[in-house]
């Protein structure tokens, strides 16, 4: 059976099953502690929920369930409705727990994304998925819609490059350096959700995705978890969880070890890649206080510490060389004489991150959190002394590092009951620190045919610099309801950037929600964008150093990175079908002015940004799922299209001819991909005892990111579609002692199917080696709750 049939007959059964089940009159399963909050709980528009008196006496309440069994849609358009409820799990008689609870529904308030299209993952979703817990975080994030697979573990959301926001429990973590995988994991979550579309004024800085963790804590998630997992290529990965409260304080505590052979993807199609290791692990901690039922300090820290191999390709004689350098007398004289597969560089990403946050409810009406934040990272990368000097014509150690602290603080107050205020600000201050020392090389001189000639002998090339800069932003926006099936969203915001570059922006948004009937969402919005360079990927390379070197650049121009100013407009439709079954469709476009984008140039594993002068980035999404008892199924697709014209930054990345071409023409982003799909189904048998046995399934297709033809990126690479099953056993008490709990078995199988796929063909503008997808992969575990 070829895939396409596969995904056909997988479509086809789910179209045939949902009708049935939908048809099915069963009564509800009584909602477990893993229920989305957003479905099974009342929900309360945001305008409308006063705090709790301080001198009021809080009653512990029972858990409100849902008295209807219809399921909140992945995939929405909030229209300012608080979907942070009474928390899940919180039990009857528990007043720390309920009081929590009503705090975490504040926060939530505070940032509601009226208007945007939002995507969420509840704990039994994140569960659901194959891996669970143990899944990569992109792994996720790439069952919704629009985002697009790269290398290295990147993503792409709505045709942008590494534009991605990422929050815990609503405060914004600055960015730092990983290149390869996450700094955060799964593992960290209780639930997530990701924001796209034109976002209300409260989001800035990175706006292509909002992707906000809830971190677990000692309420949501009581007691503790011991794990291991492993399984093919030398996989293994313990864990270990433990969380609880006592009196005013909860506390929670993870941490992770990976080890495995597939640190990065494989430059070639064979099943295990040549120099390929990895060392990682992981911590976060999550501290808290709650005085009383308006008041409540929290300390999240967090550690992520990895080393990798850089995997190598076999067979290669030149790579990547610098044109002069190719060529030459002295490249002719060192051809053969390494072999690719004996390489030795390696690569090393820490990232260390902590939150203080004082969440404050005044009075009835004003709910607030304020936050201060620092977040290191560094990035460091070890060359193979005489390996890269022969391919590269430069053996280059980089180091890299950026420290980030800073302020946020969201404020919400309810004016009227048709008009809920919100403001807030931002302000980061950043040091980056930029070292390389470079053996090269050096050009004695040209032959009679004007090649350049080199020395067999080498030099040392130290260049290092170091900036601080300032990054701020500030918001005021009105949520408005004149009808009551009407919102609109409006405000502007204020942001700027002092660091490589200086400027600013007033930027005004609207959103608009419609609810015409029950089940019925209309949206549309508007929204500028203001997104500053990365500042940790501008390194201020001195290139009249690398003159006269096998090092030398194409050219010496070098025009600062701009920041990216966007005009983004954003329209949908979304319908509960039938008691649990709902779809949705959403579309936008984005017109920008000096669009950052970001390549691998060299040898190091470091990316640059750089932008190209005019942008434009359009698509739609289509999106749908179904749950009712036991089953689940969802599945999504889009399309979309990402063009840029004429590179006006960092211009000595690229060759002259590049730059001479895409001056006068529009070509398709690197990571462009024209069709990205996702789909994923469920089952749980026995749902009802004390040992279910869950049965799931996921799929992944992608048309391919883009290649070289005859131009710059004028090709795709093939397409391709990969599907993922997991088997997951548990027992409520396997071994019969009271202070342990849940038994759990798993059985994870990625790339079912064992295809083989190419995520970069190792051409396009700023694409460095080939990378191909993972090939099937067997992972299994057992995990203990006491």
């Amino acid at each position: 059976m070829t895939a396409a049939s596969r995904l056909l007959a997988l479509l086809s059964a789910t179209a045939l099953v949902t009708p049935e089940l939908a048809r099915a009159q069963q009564a509800p399963a009584q909602p477990s502690p893993t229920t989305r909050a957003q479905a099974s709980q009342v929900q309360t528009p945001a305008a409308q929920t006063p705090a709790t008196p301080a001198s009021r006496t809080l009653t512990p309440t029972p858990t409100r369930q849902a008295t209807s069994p219809l399921v909140a849609s992945r995939s929405s358009f909030d229209n300012g409705t608080s979907r942070q409820t009474v928390a899940e799990g919180v039990r009857a008689g528990e007043e720390h727990i309920v009081v929590n609870a009503k705090l975490d529904q504040q926060r939530a308030a505070l940032q509601p994304s009226t208007g945007a299209t939002i995507y969420r993952w509840s704990r039994k979703d994140i569960e659901t998925i194959p891996g669970g817990d143990n899944a990569p975080l992109n792994y996720v994030l790439l069952q919704a819609p629009g985002v697009a697979q790269d290398s290295y573990g990147q993503i792409h959301i709505r045709g942008d490059h590494n534009e991605v926001q990422f929050r815990l429990d609503g405060v914004e973590l600055p960015e730092g350096m990983a290149v390869f995988g996450q700094a955060l994991m799964t593992r960290f979550a209780h639930s997530m959700s990701l924001t796209t579309g034109a976002l209300p004024s409260e989001y800035g800085f990175l706006q292509a995705g909002v992707i906000d963790i809830t971190t677990k804590n000692g309420s949501a998630d009581p007691g503790g978890n011991a794990s291991i997992y492993g399984g093919a290529r030398d996989y293994f990965f313990p864990s270990l969880q433990y969380g609880g409260h006592a009196g005013k304080w909860d506390y929670f505590a993870t941490g992770d070890f990976v080890h495995n052979r597939v640190g990065i993807e494989n430059p070639t199609p064979k099943f295990n890649a040549l120099h390929d290791l990895t060392n990682q692990y992981h911590y976060l901690g999550h501290l808290r206080y709650t005085a009383n039922e308006t008041t409540r300090i929290s300390l999240t820290t967090g550690v992520s510490n990895a080393e990798y191999q850089l995997p190598n390709n076999p067979g290669q004689q030149r790579q990547f060389a610098n044109p002069n350098y190719l060529g030459s007398a002295l490249e002719q004289s060192n051809y053969g004489s390494l072999n690719s597969a004996s390489l030795n560089e390696r690569q090393k990403e820490i990232t260390d991150f902590g939150i203080l946050s004082l969440q404050k409810d005044i009075g009835r009406t004003i709910s607030l959190q304020t936050s201060a934040v620092a977040r290191y990272s560094s990035l460091g990368y070890s060359p193979d002394p005489l390996g890269d000097l022969i391919y590269n014509g430069n053996a280059q150690r980089a180091q890299r590092s950026v420290f980030s602290s800073g302020s946020q603080t969201d404020v919400t107050w309810r004016a009227a009951p048709t008009h809920t205020v919100r403001f807030g600000y931002q302000i980061y201050v950043e040091r980056n620190i930029s070292k390389t020392d470079s053996t090269v090389y050096p050009q004695t001189g040209v032959d009679a045919e004007g090649n350049p000639v080199y020395s067999g002998n080498t030099i040392n090339i130290h260049d290092g610099n170091g900036r601080t800069g300032w990054l701020y932003g500030l918001y005021a926006q009105d949520e408005w309801r004149p009808l009551r099936n009407l919102t609109v969203n409006y405000g502007l915001r204020f942001d700027g950037v002092d660091e490589y570059t200086h400027s600013k922006q007033v930027s005004p948004r609207i959103n608009i929600v419609w609810r015409p009937w029950r089940g019925g969402t209309f949206h549309a919005g508007y929204s500028r964008y203001f997104t500053p360079p990365p500042f940790e990927l501008v390194g201020g390379t001195q290139l009249n150093k690398f003159a006269n070197t096998s090092a030398a650049p194409g050219t010496l121009q070098d025009t600062t990175v701009k920041a990216e100013r966007d005009h983004y407009f954003d329209a949908g439709f979304a319908q509960e079908i039938l008691p649990g079954w709902h779809a949705s469709f959403d579309a936008y476009v984005k017109l920008a002015k000096n669009l950052i984008d970001e390549g691998q140039f060299g040898s190091p594993i470091i990316l640059s940004a750089f932008n190209y002068r005019r942008g434009q980035v359009n698509g739609y999404e289509v999106a749908t799922d179904y749950e009712r008892g036991p089953f689940t199924v969802y599945g999504n697709f889009a399309w979309s299209r990402a063009i840029g014209k004429d590179i006006d930054s960092a211009q000595w990345n690229f060759g002259p001819a590049d730059l001479a071409y895409i001056q006068q023409h529009w070509i398709h982003l690197d990571h462009d991909q024209r069709w990205t799909a996702s789909a994923g189904a469920s089952y749980r048998f026995w749902h009802k005892t004390g040992h279910p046995l869950m049965l799931s399934a996921t799929m992944v297709y992608g048309s391919g990111l883009r290649q070289d033809s005859d131009i710059p990126n004028g090709a795709s690479i093939p397409q391709y579609e990969t599907f993922n099953l997991a088997l997951v056993q548990s027992f409520r008490d396997l071994f019969h002692v009271p202070f342990l709990k849940r038994t759990q078995f798993r059985l994870d199988v990625t790339n079912l199917f064992d295809k083989r796929y190419e995520l970069r063909s190792g051409t396009g503008i700023g694409v460095g080696a080939p990378q191909y997808g993972l090939r099937r992969t067997i992972l299994t575990g057992i995990s203990q709750r006491f």
